[in-house]
């Protein structure tokens, strides 16, 4: 038995912050409905960050909406709204990550949905936080990570860099559902409701809080990047990735006279002062750059692994799915929509009691769940848009 089986999620969460919260959720066994607008869905459905369309819909929906049930609903009509206040009367967790205010004119506010369910956790997402001047912004991953520093981090010196991935959103949905699972052992332990916020601003800040502590007690210097081979701003040489032969090669930190002499590279041994690894972190990297291209990953890792030096090949999926490693943590599922359309994607990476939280079941069609949704908890037995 998963940990949270048995305990209901009413999402109203759209694209990725919310929903990837109730998606972790949903892999520890809580049953997750989907609030979504009637004929449109999830906005991630359609708005499309990928040129794959599966099925008809995004690669990112179906990734993010896996074990999840649709329940299509009209909220500017009494009949559909009063069917989710049933729903929610009935609810553990609620999720939300509209804008200040939209939540309220549906009538579906924190104060509102205690009266419902005064047990309920009442969670809420947003881009910048129920106060200060961001309030109401949109809350958009690269538009985060650029006010909040992020972008000065990533790549070589010169301008901001983004990061790959809607990092922002991810941090987010992780921070909510870990307030989600607090507030749940508090709910068994004293019967209380909750209501928790978090925001993605104070998720990327919160991301940050080994750099953002340094700066605060550096006098205030900026972080600097090195011109080539940058991986951490504030960490000297060899850290980076670099060029080989065939491929690349991950350095972490590691004495300089010492991968001189077992790297065969004779200019690196000047540098015996520890200081000197950031002090002349470019100089060292230009040099170490030119000696790794001489030969290939393999040759290099047969030498510096063996001698405990921390590195690594640099893989792409492709490789990574090659893997033998890879293979063996199995973090690779199947799963299956109801109307037999089938993908593969990545599973849960917790395990409990030595088992793996997965489930064969795909993402929801719009509305595919609305008879039996309507079955189970709604009193006025009806069909959504009478």
């Amino acid at each position: 038995m998963k940990p949270l089986e048995d305990y209901l999620v009413v999402d109203f969460s759209q694209f990725l912050s919310g929903p990837s919260a109730s998606l972790r959720l949903a892999d520890m066994g809580a049953r997750v409905i989907k609030i979504e607008r009637t004929g449109l869905g999830d906005i991630c459905r359609t708005l499309y960050t990928s040129n794959v369309i599966m099925n008809g819909e995004s690669s990112v929906f179906h990734a993010i909406n896996r074990n999840k049930e649709s329940f299509e609903v009209d909220l500017k009509q009494e009949n559909d709204c009063k069917m989710v206040r049933e729903l929610l009367e009935k609810a553990d967790v609620v999720i939300h990550n509209f804008r200040p205010g939209v939540m309220e004119r549906l009538g579906f506010d924190h104060a509102s949905v205690q009266q419902l369910n005064p047990t309920i956790i009442y969670a809420e997402l947003s881009g910048y936080g129920p106060v200060g001047e961001g309030k109401g912004k949109p809350g958009q991953d690269l538009l985060l990570q650029s006010v909040t520093g992020l972008t000065w981090l990533t790549g070589n010196a010169g301008g901001p860099v983004a990061m790959g991935l809607s990092i922002v959103d991810m941090l987010a949905g992780s921070h909510l559902a870990q307030g989600i699972l607090a507030c749940l052992f508090r709910k068994v332990t004293s019967g209380e409701g909750a209501l928790i916020q978090v925001s993605m601003i104070e998720s990327a800040y919160d991301f940050q809080f080994e750099t953002i502590t340094t700066f605060m007690n550096d006098g205030g210097a900026l972080p600097v990047r090195t011109a080539k081979n940058n991986a951490n701003a504030y960490l000297g040489a060899p850290y980076g990735i670099y060029k080989t032969g065939n491929g690349h090669l991950a350095l972490a930190m590691g004495s300089i006279p010492v991968l001189g002499s077992l790297l065969g590279c004779n200019a690196l041994n000047q540098f015996t002062d520890p200081a000197e690894a950031f002090d002349k972190r470019d100089e060292i990297k230009t040099i170490l750059a030119n000696h790794l291209e001489t030969r290939n990953t393999e040759s290099w890792l047969a030498i510096l692994e063996p001698a405990d030096i921390w590195c690594s090949d640099v893989l792409n999926w492709k490789e990574l799915m090659d893997h033998d490693g890879f293979k063996a943590l199995n973090m690779i599922q199947e799963v299956k929509m109801n109307d037999g359309y089938s993908y593969q994607t990545t599973r849960c990476p917790i395990r409990i009691d030595g088992e793996l939280l997965v489930s064969a079941k795909g993402s929801p069609k719009l509305g595919q769940d609305n008879a039996n949704i309507i079955q189970q908890f709604v009193s006025l037995k009806t069909s959504v848009h009478d």
